[in-house]
């Protein structure tokens, strides 16, 4: 696949049990493939989560990222709801 278009985010956490729930959650999905035109990879640095996302095009770029941010935005809401 060549990276024609690619994206890094950093968010910040509030607890290490957010960034680890994350992580658990997340990476099933990141070592597998939701598009053939798109990877991704995670990481931490502190209380961050490192997101990079590497797409062939744009309109994948967007999806990806789109697909990622819903579902870090939906486990948030779920451990908000707990706590």
């Amino acid at each position: 696949m060549a990276a024609n278009a690619k994206a890094s985010i950093r968010l910040k956490l509030r607890s290490e049990k957010q960034l680890a729930t994350l992580l658990d959650s997340l990476n099933p999905e990141a070592k597998g493939t939701i598009s053939r035109r798109a990877k991704t990879k995670l990481g931490e640095d502190g209380l961050f989560l490192l997101l990079t996302v590497q797409a062939e095009d744009e309109v994948a770029l967007r999806s990806t990222l789109n697909a990622y941010l819903r579902w870090i935005n939906s486990t948030l809401r779920v451990l908000e709801e707990i706590e």
